[in-house]
């Protein structure tokens, strides 16, 4: 089994999937025993890491050294919780699986737009591998195989909640192919990606990215959304 380290922004959200997962780990195939919580190394870890890439970074770095200085590194790391969603490419409630977390506002604004950091000329090691980091194939196979209902595709991280139709329609021109976006998953794939380690996001949508308008959000189906995702990500400790 691989040890998997799950990481999400608030403590809601990972008591959801730590609800998700017990779910399953506690219920008995048919025909045997008592229900079990499963040994130490099939059970995901799941932590509450703090909001934004800034301290979901340094937080999930921290936990990674952690585990390796004890001898029980991770072998794999998942950014998890909820998310918006772009019209027309998750509905509220949907789960998502990331293809890659983009870093969509770190860069420059100039009177011709928003330029990303990876085309402002600076040098490539200062850039962290650029503003996109992809998410390991494998991972995404088996999410996918897991929640076939799932969208696919980029998502976006942001420091700032995306909330006017203007900035909006800035990012959809920007990055087309998106179907969510969060404030975690690009600072956690970071993490992971300086301890080279596969990383992928899993994420439920509460709100419609667009015009802010906190009365529209779904938090609660969004969480027992995620609940209903989590045992798949024993498809990913699996490998």
């Amino acid at each position: 089994m691989t040890r998997l380290l799950v990481v999400t922004a608030v403590p809601a959200e990972a008591d959801a999937v730590r609800a998700g997962l017990a779910a399953v780990l506690s219920t008995p195939p048919a025909g045997s025993g008592p229900g079990t919580a499963g040994a130490p190394d099939q059970v995901p870890t799941v932590a509450s890491v703090g909001v934004g890439p800034a301290v979901a970074a340094a937080a999930t770095a921290r936990l990674l050294a952690l585990a390796e200085a004890a001898g029980q590194p991770y072998a794999a790391v998942v950014s998890a919780g909820v998310a918006g969603g772009f019209p027309g490419k998750v509905a509220v409630g949907g789960a998502v699986v990331g293809t890659s977390a983009i870093a969509a506002d770190l860069g420059a604004d100039s009177p011709a737009g928003f330029i990303p950091v990876d085309q402002l000329g600076m040098p490539a090691e200062l850039l962290g591998g650029g503003t996109t980091v992809t998410a390991d194939p494998a991972l995404v196979a088996a999410l996918r195989t897991a929640l076939p209902a799932a969208a696919v595709g980029p998502v976006l991280t942001v420091s700032t909640v995306t909330g006017t139709a203007a900035s909006t329609d800035a990012l959809r021109r920007r990055h087309p192919d998106a179907v969510a976006e969060a404030m975690e998953g690009y600072g956690v794939a970071v993490a992971a990606a300086h301890a080279d380690l596969p990383f992928v996001e899993l994420r439920t949508v509460s709100n419609p990215v667009g015009p802010r308008d906190r009365d529209a959000w779904r938090l609660r189906e969004a969480l027992a959304a995620l609940t209903e995702a989590a045992p798949a990500l024993l498809a990913l400790a699996a490998q």
